[in-house]
């Protein structure tokens, strides 16, 4: 029978491995349960069992019959009234008991030490990397730094996931499978503003709530606003009483009502249980450690050392005690290891999953008409969705000559109308984007669809020192928009969001490249030291603006709160924060007066002479000499020109404010003027240097944030906007190292950030270029939309345009897999052969090896969201299953556009032909790039050679540097003066790319 202590041990390993969630069947629960029996097995009858031969050499068969001897000893000589300590037989038998292994006892104690350890690290599903010293002090990792930097969970990815869960499995006590899914609400659109003001809930989906397929039970909700205002408990339990008198399924319903009580509710039921996990919303956002293997190994030579072994222990003459006890400290160590393995396994395969490049699902273009050629536009006006969009959008129905019927004249006529291929065939797609002969020179910007750090990981290839700028208004962790983290490590976990983002980001900075966060009281000093860690002092400048956002205040307890922060980091080599325009123009004598500091002698080389001809000034002199003093302010040259000396009324000499080598950089801003009969040189300033103070109201969050969205969408849709004018200054601070500047926001929100580059390109104050990221249901009912707006139009009141002030534009938006997809497509399939090799050839410590080290990776491979290399013969019908929405559905994969980002693809042409995909483009390195991709059913070897042929392609030609080809293929070709291929085989290289990922 186990001991209290194996119990103990055994069930700490169920809860880190998860199997106190075997009920649950998704992401890695649904993992670990497919080998929950297994492991099980191993746990108990393997690794336990390790543990109690460890010992088994140092087991005396007579140690019970030494113990009753002893017992029997000691009554006698107490009946006789003599002290056991006379005795030499009690001495002898003592002596031997001393000697001999109680073990039972040290199996135990292994036990609880192993306990002791693992459940140190180990927390309501994460490992912390928390060392402590001895009991309530912990310590942290120093290496004699000057400043150290270190949070609670610093050496973790914090996994933000979604909001709630769309689909929800779990089993029945008979392992019967029951699935909770979301199905889009039909009531719902993403338009309505009665929607979107209304609080959503769980409900039971009216036309189909329940049916079963292949032989698993499916309940179906919507998540939408209710009809009538009620909390959502009640809503479960007329959920509750709706399935319980289905009068179909009734084993199902029956096992449903099995009851699960607590202490509050008595008469709970299993239906119950998981109805009100599933409705509570629960964020499911965790920490996947980086390195968790090494630490937990380090902190077990820490604890063994530190904690189990004791110099007393060994000071002994007793060499059988001495070694039983160093055997006790090399089991906990090597049980440990293997636990360790274990978990390591886990967490690193979690960790992959988290870092491995996600894919496009899918790619869309958003064009204003003046960019779409004229033969595209019978096509356009018998698009319903897409008229639907633009009367919803851009109001059109208030034009005049539009008579609720689209025509080529009317198309003509609105330039800035914006097209969404998303409302077309994919087939019309392919021939609009076949027009473009330099299709991403043409597109303005970039939006993804995706959690940030993702984003930022499958973009790095192609904009790897591309961004000019980052700007990004991060969460502020208030209490009014508190982010609810896991484990009360608030702010440890907010540290953690951001060092890895800002890590992230850092990759695809140029040299140059300066950086913008905005932020405010409650995480601005943990900002500012994650800043200073990420970029050296030496390289870096780093200055904190203080922005008034709110002049009504934010009532706290002590102050009313009116400010914010922005951090402006930039390389300190050069001048890379500009100056800012203002209406009030500023005037000042150029030459300086006042005390000694205003005296030539202070400053020679603001000694010189002006030039002046006609009231215009003509030049400017050299510095003079120190012996050359003139002999007045103003004197006359030939050709009626005059020079000008900063000498006084007085006669004293004085100096110019700028030095000779920088007043050329405000010639346009002096004039020279008769003032009182005297020649005067002045400054008429519109330029400043921005103050470290923002306080126009131009930056009011509420009139230039708030109001303004509101007028923009019609309505309120997103909470705490920046003011347009905040993000439009931001910007135009930094001075552009380079035509184009690309601007990267990877905390877009609401879409500030592309809304003021696009207000900046109307009014023809810069060209930028951007690249926006968001996740969550508000890209389409936010973002997406406002971008398309204020294409459209400058000016909205109540969600319609005043005006159809357009700009033309273009942007591509795209959506990618999430973490949550990539679990839920993993799927674990061990092989017949694999089996047997289990089974039967491999040894027991190659069978051991195997189940902690290797089983999740092998397993998996062949999974759809860790690359299916069978699928990629017809590479246009890759499907995974992909949170949509509410729902979950098999959708198909764009890894065409996935492919192009991993090798970093800057796209000039696509062109589709049957059954094949063909893109030009150049790579990083700017080596020219054919990328082929084909339904090998479609397109054969010999059908792919003479589509070469045709098009006029060689392989052993300059032309292009390399071609990437799907499927197995009979062309051949080197690069010249290089051993090295020139074609390759595009699942070899997805592969490699896929999972060549960066710990940050």
């Amino acid at each position: 029978m186990a001991s209290i202590q194996q119990q103990k041990f055994i069930e700490l390993l169920k809860e880190i491995f998860q199997f106190n969630q075997a009920d649950l069947d998704f992401g890695i629960y649904r993992i670990m349960n497919q080998k929950r029996e297994e492991i099980n097995n191993f746990l108990n009858n393997e690794l336990v069992p390790q543990v109690q031969s460890a010992f088994e050499k140092y087991k005396d068969a007579d140690v019970e019959e030494v113990k009753q001897q002893i017992k029997d000893l000691e009554k006698q000589l107490a009946d006789m009234g003599v002290a056991k300590e006379s005795s030499e037989k009690y001495l002898t038998l003592n002596k031997k008991l001393h000697q001999s292994v109680d073990i039972s006892a040290l199996e135990n104690e292994v036990f609880s030490d192993l306990t002791n350890f693992f459940r140190r690290y180990y927390h309501e599903g994460d490992f912390l990397s928390l060392r402590r010293y001895k009991k309530d002090v912990y310590a942290i990792p120093y290496e004699g730094e000057e400043v150290k930097l270190h949070w609670a969970n610093a050496d973790q990815y914090y996994v933000k996931t979604s909001e709630y869960f769309r689909d929800y499995s779990f089993k029945l006590p008979s392992d019967k499978i029951v699935h909770f899914k979301l199905v889009e609400a039909l009531t719902e659109q993403n338009n309505n503003k009665e929607q979107d003001d209304k609080e959503r809930r769980f409900i039971l989906f009216e036309e189909e709530p329940i049916n079963e397929t292949d032989g698993e039970l499916y309940i179906y909700f919507e998540y939408k606003a209710p009809d009538r205002k009620q909390n959502q408990n009640r809503f479960n339990t007329e959920t509750i009483e709706q399935i319980f008198t289905t009068e179909e399924y009734k084993e199902w319903i029956d096992e449903l009502q099995t009851l699960s009580p607590t202490k509050k509710n008595k008469k709970r039921t299993l239906f119950e249980k998981y109805l009100s996990d599933y409705t509570a919303r629960n964020t499911f956002d965790y920490f996947i450690h980086k390195d968790l293997g090494g630490f937990l190994r380090r902190e077990l030579d820490f604890f063994i050392k530190n904690e189990i072994m004791h110099l007393d222990d060994l000071d002994t003459d007793n060499e059988k005690r001495i070694e039983q006890y160093l055997s006790k400290v090399k089991v906990i160590k090597n049980i440990g290891h293997k636990i360790i393995a274990f978990v390591e396994q886990i967490e690193n395969f979690q960790k992959n999953l988290w870092l491995k490049k996600k894919f496009v699902v899918a790619s869309e273009y958003c064009i204003t008409l003046d960019k779409v050629p004229e033969k595209f536009y019978s096509e356009i006006i018998s698009n319903h969705n897409q008229k639907k969009e633009w009367e919803d959008l851009f109001d059109i129905e208030s034009i005049p000559n539009y008579s609720g019927t689209l025509t080529i004249e009317f198309l003509k006529e609105n330039a800035y109308l914006v097209l969404d291929t998303v409302h077309f065939t994919e087939d019309f797609k392919n021939r609009l984007l076949a027009e473009f002969e330099n299709l991403d020179d043409t597109l303005d910007g970039l939006l993804i669809h995706s959690e940030n750090f993702q984003a930022l990981n499958l973009i790095r290839e192609k904009y790897k020192k591309e961004v000019n700028h980052i700007y990004i208004d991060p969460p502020y962790n208030a209490k009014s928009s508190e982010i609810l983290y896991k484990n009360n490590y608030k702010h440890s976990s907010w540290a953690s969001f951001m060092k890895d983002r800002i890590e992230v980001s850092k990759y695809l900075l140029e040299d140059t490249a300066s950086v913008t966060v905005a932020i405010d009281e409650n995480e601005n000093i943990n900002l500012g030291y994650i800043l200073k860690s990420s970029f050296n002092k030496d390289k870096y400048i780093n200055t904190c603006v203080t922005v008034i956002h709110n002049p009504g205040g934010i009532q706290g307890r002590n102050f009313s709160y009116t400010h914010e922060y922005a951090y402006f980091i930039h390389p300190n080599d050069d001048t890379y924060i500009g100056t800012i325009q203002r209406d009030d123009v500023g005037s000042t004598p150029l030459r300086d007066w006042g005390g000694e500091e205003s005296k030539r002698e202070a400053a020679a080389n603001c000694f010189y002479p002006i030039y002046v001809r006609n009231g215009e000034i003509t030049g400017f002199g050299d510095i003079c000499d120190d012996n050359f003093h003139p002999q007045a302010a103003v004197e006359m040259i030939e050709n009626e020109e005059m020079v000008i000396y900063p000498i006084d009324n007085e006669g004293v000499e004085r100096k110019w404010r700028f030095a000779r080598d920088t007043v050329e950089n405000i010639r346009s801003e002096l004039k020279c003027e008769l003032v009182n009969g005297q020649w005067t040189i002045r400054r008429y300033k519109t330029n400043y240097r921005f103050k470290t103070v923002w306080t126009d109201k131009k930056y009011n969050a509420n009139t230039q944030g708030s109001t303004m969205l509101g007028k923009i969408l019609g309505g309120k849709y997103f909470d705490f906007p920046k003011s347009l004018y905040t993000v439009q200054d931001s910007l135009l601070a930094i001075i552009p190292q380079r035509n184009k500047p690309l601007v990267l926001d990877y905390f877009a929100g609401s879409g500030t950030t592309g809304h003021a580059i696009i207000d900046m390109q109307r009014n023809n104050i810069g060209n930028r270029k951007y690249i926006l990221v968001e996740m969550g249901d508000h890209f389409d009912n936010v973002l997406l939309k406002r971008m398309k707006k204020v294409i459209y139009s400058d000016k909205w009141e109540k969600g319609k345009p005043l005006d159809r002030n357009g700009v033309s534009h273009s942007f591509k938006y795209i959506c990618l897999e999430s973490y949550e997809d990539t679990l839920n497509n993993i799927k674990l399939d061990r092989s017949s052969q694999q089996q047997k090799a289990i089974e039967e050839a491999m040894s027991p410590a190659a069978r051991e090896e195997y189940l902690l080290s290797y089983m999740l990776d092998i397993e998996s491979e062949g999974s759809s969201s860790l690359l299916n290399i069978d699928a990629f013969n017809n590479p246009f019908d890759y499907k995974m299953l992909i949170q949509d929405g509410t729902e979950t559905k098999k959708t198909r994969i764009d890894l065409v556009e996935t492919f192009n980002y991993m090798i970093g693809l800057y796209v000039k042409k696509i062109d589709t032909f049957k059954g094949m995909k063909v893109i030009t483009g150049t790579l990083r390195t700017d080596e020219e790039c054919l990328v082929i991709w084909r339904n090998t059913s479609d397109v054969s070897n010999d059908k792919l050679e003479k589509f070469f042929e045709k098009q006029g392609y060689n392989t052993k030609d300059t032309k292009f540097d390399y071609i990437y080809i799907n499927g197995d293929n009979h062309l051949e070709g080197f690069k010249s003066n290089e051993d090295q291929w020139k074609v390759v085989l595009i699942e070899e290289e997805f592969k490699r790319l896929m999972f060549d990922v960066y710990d940050v």
